[in-house]
Protein backbone atom coordinates (compact mmCIF):
# COMPACT_ATOMS: atom_id res chain seq x y z
CA UNK A 1 0.00 0.00 0.00
CA UNK A 2 1.24 3.92 -0.64
CA UNK A 3 0.71 6.32 0.95
CA UNK A 4 -0.63 8.01 -2.12
CA UNK A 5 -3.31 5.87 -3.18
CA UNK A 6 -4.38 6.08 0.50
CA UNK A 7 -4.64 9.37 0.51
CA UNK A 8 -6.67 9.25 -2.80
CA UNK A 9 -8.48 6.87 -1.52
CA UNK A 10 -9.70 9.11 1.85
CA UNK A 11 -10.51 12.40 -0.19
CA UNK A 12 -12.88 10.87 -2.93
CA UNK A 13 -14.53 8.78 0.07
CA UNK A 14 -14.86 10.95 3.23
CA UNK A 15 -13.36 14.08 2.80
CA UNK A 16 -15.42 17.12 2.11
CA UNK A 17 -14.11 20.13 0.11
CA UNK A 18 -12.64 23.04 2.18
CA UNK A 19 -12.32 26.58 2.06
CA UNK A 20 -9.70 28.20 2.75
CA UNK A 21 -7.75 28.15 6.09
CA UNK A 22 -6.22 31.42 7.57
CA UNK A 23 -2.75 32.57 8.06
CA UNK A 24 -0.50 32.47 10.64
CA UNK A 25 -0.69 36.04 10.14
CA UNK A 26 -4.48 36.76 10.49
CA UNK A 27 -4.39 34.57 13.95
CA UNK A 28 -1.73 36.86 15.25
CA UNK A 29 -3.57 39.77 14.02
CA UNK A 30 -6.53 38.61 15.99
CA UNK A 31 -4.77 38.08 19.35
CA UNK A 32 -3.48 41.25 18.89
CA UNK A 33 -6.73 42.68 18.74
CA UNK A 34 -8.47 40.76 21.50
CA UNK A 35 -5.47 41.71 23.63
CA UNK A 36 -6.16 45.57 22.87
CA UNK A 37 -9.85 44.92 23.48
CA UNK A 38 -8.53 43.30 27.01
CA UNK A 39 -6.45 46.05 27.52
CA UNK A 40 -9.18 48.43 27.09
CA UNK A 41 -11.51 46.76 29.52
CA UNK A 42 -8.34 46.91 32.07
CA UNK A 43 -7.92 50.43 31.69
CA UNK A 44 -11.69 51.41 31.74
CA UNK A 45 -12.10 49.46 34.99
CA UNK A 46 -8.90 49.10 36.54
CA UNK A 47 -9.17 45.74 37.19
CA UNK A 48 -5.38 44.38 36.53
CA UNK A 49 -5.24 41.08 36.78
CA UNK A 50 -7.33 40.57 33.26
CA UNK A 51 -3.72 40.33 32.00
CA UNK A 52 -1.39 40.14 35.30
CA UNK A 53 1.40 37.46 34.92
CA UNK A 54 -0.17 35.49 38.02
CA UNK A 55 -3.31 35.71 36.42
CA UNK A 56 -1.49 34.35 32.49
CA UNK A 57 0.05 31.56 35.33
CA UNK A 58 -3.43 30.26 36.74
CA UNK A 59 -4.68 29.97 33.54
CA UNK A 60 -1.76 27.84 32.24
CA UNK A 61 -2.24 25.62 35.54
CA UNK A 62 -5.79 25.65 34.92
CA UNK A 63 -5.78 25.09 31.19
CA UNK A 64 -3.03 22.20 30.90
CA UNK A 65 -5.02 19.37 32.29
CA UNK A 66 -8.04 20.38 30.03
CA UNK A 67 -5.74 20.23 27.15
CA UNK A 68 -4.52 17.15 27.97
CA UNK A 69 -8.41 15.74 28.43
CA UNK A 70 -9.25 17.46 25.24
CA UNK A 71 -6.00 15.88 23.41
CA UNK A 72 -7.00 12.34 24.53
CA UNK A 73 -10.42 12.79 22.86
CA UNK A 74 -9.26 14.39 19.58
CA UNK A 75 -7.38 10.99 19.29
CA UNK A 76 -10.08 8.68 20.37
CA UNK A 77 -12.73 10.45 17.89
CA UNK A 78 -10.21 10.80 14.72
CA UNK A 79 -10.33 7.27 15.02
CA UNK A 80 -13.95 7.11 14.87
CA UNK A 81 -14.49 6.27 19.09
CA UNK A 82 -16.16 8.56 20.90
CA UNK A 83 -14.42 8.62 24.73
CA UNK A 84 -16.60 10.21 26.99
CA UNK A 85 -14.97 8.11 29.72
CA UNK A 86 -11.75 10.96 30.21
CA UNK A 87 -13.34 12.09 33.30
CA UNK A 88 -12.65 8.50 34.79
CA UNK A 89 -9.14 8.36 32.96
CA UNK A 90 -8.24 11.48 35.04
CA UNK A 91 -9.33 10.18 38.14
CA UNK A 92 -6.73 6.99 37.78
CA UNK A 93 -3.71 9.18 36.30
CA UNK A 94 -4.24 11.61 39.94
CA UNK A 95 -4.34 8.00 41.74
CA UNK A 96 -1.55 7.25 40.08
CA UNK A 97 0.50 10.35 40.41
CA UNK A 98 -0.08 10.23 44.57
CA UNK A 99 0.57 6.49 44.55
CA UNK A 100 4.06 6.84 43.37
CA UNK A 101 4.59 10.35 43.53
CA UNK A 102 5.01 10.37 47.46
CA UNK A 103 7.65 7.53 47.34
CA UNK A 104 9.48 7.77 44.14
CA UNK A 105 9.15 11.48 43.16
CA UNK A 106 6.68 13.45 40.91
CA UNK A 107 8.28 12.16 37.47
CA UNK A 108 7.50 8.39 39.17
CA UNK A 109 4.00 9.98 39.68
CA UNK A 110 3.59 11.27 35.97
CA UNK A 111 4.48 8.20 34.58
CA UNK A 112 2.06 6.01 37.04
CA UNK A 113 -0.30 8.30 36.25
CA UNK A 114 -0.24 7.46 32.53
CA UNK A 115 0.37 3.84 33.00
CA UNK A 116 -3.23 3.58 34.89
CA UNK A 117 -4.58 6.08 31.91
CA UNK A 118 -3.16 3.59 29.49
CA UNK A 119 -5.28 0.84 31.60
CA UNK A 120 -8.43 2.98 31.10
CA UNK A 121 -7.99 3.42 27.66
CA UNK A 122 -7.21 -0.25 26.63
CA UNK A 123 -10.77 -1.42 28.80
CA UNK A 124 -12.14 1.32 26.52
CA UNK A 125 -11.17 -0.17 23.79
CA UNK A 126 -11.69 -3.95 24.56
CA UNK A 127 -15.33 -2.78 24.81
CA UNK A 128 -16.03 -1.21 22.33
CA UNK A 129 -13.64 -1.83 19.43
CA UNK A 130 -12.85 -5.43 20.05
CA UNK A 131 -16.65 -6.71 21.37
CA UNK A 132 -18.90 -3.43 19.91
CA UNK A 133 -20.22 -2.22 23.37
CA UNK A 134 -21.59 1.10 22.56
CA UNK A 135 -19.61 3.88 22.41
CA UNK A 136 -21.11 5.54 25.37
CA UNK A 137 -22.05 2.70 27.84
CA UNK A 138 -18.22 2.26 28.09
CA UNK A 139 -17.44 5.74 28.99
CA UNK A 140 -20.26 5.91 31.26
CA UNK A 141 -18.76 3.14 33.06
CA UNK A 142 -15.44 3.93 33.23
CA UNK A 143 -16.58 7.27 34.43
CA UNK A 144 -18.51 5.65 37.09
CA UNK A 145 -15.86 2.56 38.10
CA UNK A 146 -12.74 4.67 38.16
CA UNK A 147 -13.74 7.26 41.06
CA UNK A 148 -14.91 4.03 43.28
CA UNK A 149 -11.67 2.23 42.59
CA UNK A 150 -9.36 5.23 43.14
CA UNK A 151 -11.40 5.85 46.61
CA UNK A 152 -10.80 1.74 47.85
CA UNK A 153 -6.84 2.06 46.92
CA UNK A 154 -6.91 5.37 48.73
CA UNK A 155 -8.00 3.86 51.69
CA UNK A 156 -6.03 0.99 51.06
CA UNK A 157 -2.44 2.93 50.57
CA UNK A 158 -2.52 6.16 52.01
CA UNK A 159 -4.73 6.04 55.70
CA UNK A 160 -1.87 5.03 57.67
CA UNK A 161 0.62 6.86 55.05
CA UNK A 162 2.70 9.98 57.08
CA UNK A 163 0.17 13.05 55.76
CA UNK A 164 -1.69 10.71 53.94
CA UNK A 165 -5.47 9.82 54.88
CA UNK A 166 -8.45 7.90 53.27
CA UNK A 167 -9.45 10.45 50.80
CA UNK A 168 -5.79 11.71 49.90
CA UNK A 169 -2.00 10.67 48.99
CA UNK A 170 0.93 11.93 51.76
CA UNK A 171 2.17 15.21 49.78
CA UNK A 172 4.41 14.52 46.87
CA UNK A 173 6.77 16.98 45.29
CA UNK A 174 5.98 19.49 42.17
CA UNK A 175 8.04 18.92 39.04
CA UNK A 176 10.58 21.61 38.22
CA UNK A 177 9.77 25.22 36.58
CA UNK A 178 11.97 26.88 34.15
CA UNK A 179 12.43 31.07 34.24
CA UNK A 180 14.10 32.94 31.24
CA UNK A 181 16.43 34.92 33.31
CA UNK A 182 16.04 38.66 32.23
CA UNK A 183 13.62 38.69 29.93
CA UNK A 184 11.24 38.01 33.12
CA UNK A 185 12.43 41.20 34.99
CA UNK A 186 12.50 43.61 32.04
CA UNK A 187 8.61 42.21 31.10
CA UNK A 188 7.66 42.47 35.06
CA UNK A 189 8.82 46.50 34.80
CA UNK A 190 7.21 47.23 31.65
CA UNK A 191 3.58 45.34 33.30
CA UNK A 192 3.76 47.70 36.39
CA UNK A 193 3.78 50.96 34.39
CA UNK A 194 0.11 49.67 33.77
CA UNK A 195 0.11 51.17 30.03
CA UNK A 196 -2.34 50.56 27.16
CA UNK A 197 -1.83 47.04 25.70
CA UNK A 198 1.82 47.28 26.14
CA UNK A 199 2.04 46.17 29.57
CA UNK A 200 -0.86 43.86 28.80
CA UNK A 201 1.88 42.36 26.43
CA UNK A 202 4.47 42.07 28.85
CA UNK A 203 2.39 40.64 32.04
CA UNK A 204 1.13 37.93 29.61
CA UNK A 205 5.10 37.58 27.90
CA UNK A 206 6.30 37.53 31.59
CA UNK A 207 3.12 34.68 33.06
CA UNK A 208 4.12 32.62 29.89
CA UNK A 209 8.33 33.00 31.10
CA UNK A 210 8.24 32.90 34.95
CA UNK A 211 8.00 29.45 36.72
CA UNK A 212 6.68 27.68 34.17
CA UNK A 213 6.76 23.86 34.87
CA UNK A 214 7.80 21.39 33.02
CA UNK A 215 4.79 19.90 32.53
CA UNK A 216 3.42 22.74 30.84
CA UNK A 217 6.53 22.64 28.12
CA UNK A 218 6.02 18.78 27.76
CA UNK A 219 2.15 19.39 26.90
CA UNK A 220 2.67 21.91 24.82
CA UNK A 221 5.15 19.47 23.04
CA UNK A 222 2.00 17.05 22.69
CA UNK A 223 -0.07 19.27 21.12
CA UNK A 224 2.20 20.51 18.39
CA UNK A 225 3.72 17.14 17.84
CA UNK A 226 -0.11 15.44 17.45
CA UNK A 227 -0.83 18.19 14.80
CA UNK A 228 2.30 16.92 12.99
CA UNK A 229 1.74 13.09 13.59
CA UNK A 230 -1.57 13.35 12.40
CA UNK A 231 -2.08 15.61 9.76
CA UNK A 232 1.52 15.48 7.94
CA UNK A 233 2.47 11.90 8.51
CA UNK A 234 1.23 8.42 6.70
CA UNK A 235 0.45 7.08 10.58
CA UNK A 236 -2.01 10.21 10.31
CA UNK A 237 -3.68 9.70 7.37
CA UNK A 238 -4.31 6.05 8.30
CA UNK A 239 -5.58 6.79 11.90
CA UNK A 240 -7.61 9.05 10.81
CA UNK A 241 -8.99 7.18 7.68
CA UNK A 242 -10.55 4.93 10.74
CA UNK A 243 -12.98 7.48 11.62
CA UNK A 244 -13.72 8.84 8.63
CA UNK A 245 -14.20 6.05 6.24
CA UNK A 246 -13.03 2.72 7.56
CA UNK A 247 -14.05 0.09 5.17
CA UNK A 248 -12.69 2.24 2.23
CA UNK A 249 -9.16 2.24 4.42
CA UNK A 250 -9.61 -1.59 5.08
CA UNK A 251 -9.94 -2.07 1.37
CA UNK A 252 -6.59 0.09 1.38
CA UNK A 253 -5.15 -2.53 3.34
CA UNK A 254 -5.26 -0.21 7.14
CA UNK A 255 -6.22 -2.59 9.34
CA UNK A 256 -8.44 -0.81 11.23
CA UNK A 257 -8.83 -2.62 14.42
CA UNK A 258 -5.01 -1.61 15.09
CA UNK A 259 -5.30 1.63 14.62
CA UNK A 260 -8.31 2.18 16.80
CA UNK A 261 -6.93 0.06 19.53
CA UNK A 262 -4.02 2.83 19.53
CA UNK A 263 -5.81 5.67 19.19
CA UNK A 264 -7.81 4.57 22.13
CA UNK A 265 -4.83 3.77 24.31
CA UNK A 266 -2.76 7.12 23.46
CA UNK A 267 -6.12 8.95 24.64
CA UNK A 268 -6.26 7.19 27.59
CA UNK A 269 -2.34 8.02 28.16
CA UNK A 270 -3.15 11.77 27.58
CA UNK A 271 -6.14 11.33 29.83
CA UNK A 272 -3.89 9.94 32.38
CA UNK A 273 -1.44 12.70 32.12
CA UNK A 274 -3.74 15.56 32.84
CA UNK A 275 -4.95 13.61 35.99
CA UNK A 276 -1.60 13.38 36.92
CA UNK A 277 -0.84 16.98 36.33
CA UNK A 278 -3.75 17.91 38.83
CA UNK A 279 -2.19 15.87 41.39
CA UNK A 280 1.73 17.10 41.04
CA UNK A 281 1.07 20.50 40.57
CA UNK A 282 -1.63 20.90 43.69
CA UNK A 283 1.42 18.67 45.81
CA UNK A 284 -1.04 15.46 46.10
CA UNK A 285 -3.92 13.47 45.35
CA UNK A 286 -7.18 13.92 46.89
CA UNK A 287 -10.52 12.66 46.10
CA UNK A 288 -12.92 14.71 43.52
CA UNK A 289 -9.45 16.52 42.30
CA UNK A 290 -10.50 16.37 38.45
CA UNK A 291 -13.91 18.35 39.46
CA UNK A 292 -15.38 17.30 35.75
CA UNK A 293 -12.46 18.47 33.95
CA UNK A 294 -12.34 15.63 31.54
CA UNK A 295 -16.18 16.73 30.34
CA UNK A 296 -14.92 20.32 29.65
CA UNK A 297 -12.36 19.02 27.86
CA UNK A 298 -14.58 17.50 25.42
CA UNK A 299 -16.22 20.65 25.00
CA UNK A 300 -12.86 21.94 24.52
CA UNK A 301 -12.06 19.46 21.50
CA UNK A 302 -15.81 20.27 19.99
CA UNK A 303 -14.65 24.23 20.33
CA UNK A 304 -11.90 23.54 18.29
CA UNK A 305 -13.07 21.59 15.75
CA UNK A 306 -11.08 18.46 16.24
CA UNK A 307 -7.84 20.06 15.96
CA UNK A 308 -4.80 20.97 17.91
CA UNK A 309 -4.94 24.77 17.87
CA UNK A 310 -8.30 24.41 18.16
CA UNK A 311 -8.64 22.59 21.30
CA UNK A 312 -5.74 24.11 22.94
CA UNK A 313 -7.26 28.11 22.35
CA UNK A 314 -10.84 26.27 23.82
CA UNK A 315 -8.85 24.84 27.12
CA UNK A 316 -6.88 28.42 27.17
CA UNK A 317 -10.02 30.54 27.42
CA UNK A 318 -11.73 28.13 30.12
CA UNK A 319 -8.02 28.02 31.91
CA UNK A 320 -8.48 31.85 31.32
CA UNK A 321 -11.96 31.89 33.00
CA UNK A 322 -10.75 29.75 35.62
CA UNK A 323 -8.24 31.82 36.35
CA UNK A 324 -10.45 34.94 36.55
CA UNK A 325 -13.11 32.90 39.34
CA UNK A 326 -9.69 32.55 41.46
CA UNK A 327 -8.82 36.42 41.23
CA UNK A 328 -11.95 37.46 43.02
CA UNK A 329 -15.31 38.97 41.94
CA UNK A 330 -13.62 42.14 40.96
CA UNK A 331 -11.77 40.53 38.27
CA UNK A 332 -14.94 38.22 37.39
CA UNK A 333 -17.08 42.13 37.08
CA UNK A 334 -14.76 43.12 34.46
CA UNK A 335 -15.30 39.95 33.03
CA UNK A 336 -18.58 40.61 32.63
CA UNK A 337 -18.07 43.68 30.03
CA UNK A 338 -15.25 41.35 28.52
CA UNK A 339 -18.27 38.68 27.55
CA UNK A 340 -19.96 41.13 26.17
CA UNK A 341 -17.97 42.55 23.97
CA UNK A 342 -16.91 39.23 22.77
CA UNK A 343 -20.46 38.32 21.97
CA UNK A 344 -21.37 41.45 20.41
CA UNK A 345 -18.27 41.02 17.82
CA UNK A 346 -19.60 37.44 17.53
CA UNK A 347 -22.98 38.45 16.86
CA UNK A 348 -21.77 41.20 13.74
CA UNK A 349 -19.78 37.68 12.76
CA UNK A 350 -22.64 35.29 12.62
CA UNK A 351 -25.02 38.15 11.00
CA UNK A 352 -22.46 38.19 8.28
CA UNK A 353 -21.82 34.50 7.84
CA UNK A 354 -25.93 34.20 7.38
CA UNK A 355 -26.41 33.33 10.68
CA UNK A 356 -29.15 35.76 11.31
CA UNK A 357 -31.04 33.94 14.39
CA UNK A 358 -27.33 32.97 16.25
CA UNK A 359 -26.67 36.35 15.79
CA UNK A 360 -29.88 37.39 17.57
CA UNK A 361 -29.05 35.16 20.24
CA UNK A 362 -25.41 36.32 20.36
CA UNK A 363 -25.93 40.03 20.70
CA UNK A 364 -28.99 39.48 23.14
CA UNK A 365 -26.50 37.71 25.88
CA UNK A 366 -24.03 40.39 24.83
CA UNK A 367 -26.39 43.26 25.48
CA UNK A 368 -27.75 41.32 28.66
CA UNK A 369 -23.89 40.81 30.28
CA UNK A 370 -23.14 45.12 29.34
CA UNK A 371 -26.26 45.77 31.45
CA UNK A 372 -25.08 43.51 34.29
CA UNK A 373 -21.96 45.33 34.46
CA UNK A 374 -22.89 48.73 34.22
CA UNK A 375 -25.83 48.11 36.81
CA UNK A 376 -23.77 46.18 39.55
CA UNK A 377 -20.83 46.88 41.45
CA UNK A 378 -19.74 43.23 41.41
CA UNK A 379 -20.61 39.66 41.13
CA UNK A 380 -22.35 37.80 43.89
CA UNK A 381 -19.96 35.12 45.61
CA UNK A 382 -22.49 32.42 44.77
CA UNK A 383 -21.79 33.20 40.88
CA UNK A 384 -17.86 33.86 40.64
CA UNK A 385 -17.16 29.79 40.33
CA UNK A 386 -19.40 29.36 37.90
CA UNK A 387 -18.22 31.80 35.38
CA UNK A 388 -15.77 29.43 33.68
CA UNK A 389 -18.87 26.70 33.00
CA UNK A 390 -21.31 29.72 31.73
CA UNK A 391 -17.96 30.72 29.16
CA UNK A 392 -17.90 27.08 28.33
CA UNK A 393 -21.66 26.37 27.26
CA UNK A 394 -22.02 30.32 25.67
CA UNK A 395 -19.19 29.12 23.55
CA UNK A 396 -19.92 25.64 22.49
CA UNK A 397 -23.36 27.21 21.66
CA UNK A 398 -22.05 29.92 19.55
CA UNK A 399 -19.29 27.48 17.75
CA UNK A 400 -22.16 24.97 17.19
CA UNK A 401 -22.44 26.61 13.33
CA UNK A 402 -18.96 25.52 11.89
CA UNK A 403 -17.93 22.38 13.45
CA UNK A 404 -17.02 19.04 11.45
CA UNK A 405 -16.45 15.53 13.50
CA UNK A 406 -14.74 12.88 12.32
CA UNK A 407 -17.73 11.42 10.49
CA UNK A 408 -18.14 8.22 11.76
CA UNK A 409 -17.08 8.79 15.39
CA UNK A 410 -18.97 6.97 17.31
CA UNK A 411 -20.23 4.21 14.88
CA UNK A 412 -20.00 0.26 15.42
CA UNK A 413 -17.36 -1.06 13.22
CA UNK A 414 -16.75 -4.56 12.19
CA UNK A 415 -14.07 -5.71 10.18
CA UNK A 416 -15.41 -6.42 6.12
CA UNK A 417 -18.38 -4.60 6.51
CA UNK A 418 -19.54 -2.21 3.50
CA UNK A 419 -20.32 1.56 3.40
Amino acid sequence: MTVGGLSVGLDTAAAPKRGKRASPWTYALFAVAALAVISLVRVTTGATDLTSAGTVQAALTAAVPLAMAALAGLWAERAGVVNIGLEGMMVLGTFGAGYAGYQWGPWAGVVFGLFLGVVGGLLHAVATVTFGVDHIISGVAINLLAPGAALFMSKLYFTDAPGGGARQSPPIGDAPKVTVPGFADLMGTIEDKHWFLLSDLAGVLRGLTTQISVLTLLAAALIIGTGWLLWRSAFGLRLRSCGEAPAAAESLGVNVYKYKYLAVTASGAFAGLGGAFFAVSSGQFREGQTGGRGFIGLAAMIFGNWRPGGLATGAGLFGYTDAMSLRGSDAVHALLLLLGIALLVVAVTQYRSGHHVLSGFAAAIGVLFGWWFFASDEVPPELVGAAPYVVTLLVLTLAAQRLRPPKLAGEPYRRGQSG
